[in-house]
């Protein structure tokens, strides 16, 4: 059974969560996890600027997803930064480029997942990946979240991430906060549960 993580990351936070989902996948006797990127669209110039280059650079030897390759997964989970309470544009632009799925109902009953970053506490974690929801629905996947059984998001003994809509991580203002522990704990129940359900429906 084939779980895909397609992912967008610019400085890392969302390649860790990432892996973290991709153990929890792992977990699931018979899952397999595949970690992809989608493709960057920003200039080399324009990441320097930004002081993403260096962190792109150790993201490398993950490969480009295609989205063929979608259709061959029993699972996707799909994490993206948030962009103004949405997803980012890298994202946008390779959903943009699944039409022809849609049009052979090729990801028609797979497991569809969805894990976040943001700068702050209340960046639009969860209006990201509520309105990435709407692009699952329209290609009739299952929609799978982050269930209150895992404890951990109802913790208040720090800020962190995490809803029933899906694990996130908050970075900071200027990306110096790395996924914690916690929020890694939430991201491998995410990967967990998505695998285990997508086992249920291949049967």
């Amino acid at each position: 059974m084939k779980v895909l993580i397609v992912y967008y990351s610019m400085y890392g936070h969302i390649h860790r969560m990432a892996e973290a989902l991709a153990e929890g996948v792992r977990e699931v006797p018979g899952a397999e996890a595949f970690l992809r990127r989608v493709p960057e669209t920003l200039s080399e110039e324009i990441l320097k600027k930004m002081g993403a280059l260096e962190a792109q650079k150790a993201m490398a030897h993950v490969p480009l997803c295609t989205v063929d390759e979608l259709a061959g997964a029993d699972a996707v989970i799909f994490g993206s930064p948030t962009r103004f309470g949405n997803m980012c544009g890298q994202m946008r632009q390779f959903l943009d480029a699944t039409g022809g799925l849609w049009a052979k109902s090729a990801l028609v009953g797979k497991v569809g997942s969805v894990f976040t970053s943001s700068g702050t506490q209340h960046g639009g974690q969860e209006s990201t990946i509520l309105t990435f929801h709407v692009t699952l629905l329209h290609q009739g996947m299952v929609i799978v979240g982050l269930p209150y059984s895992f404890a951990g998001q109802s913790r208040i003994d720090e800020i962190t991430g995490g809803s029933p809509y899906g694990a996130s991580t908050i970075a900071g203002g200027k990306g110096e906060r790395m996924p914690s522990e916690n929020e890694l704990a939430g991201a491998r129940y995410q990967g967990r549960h998505v695998a285990t359900i997508a086992k249920k429906l291949s049967g």
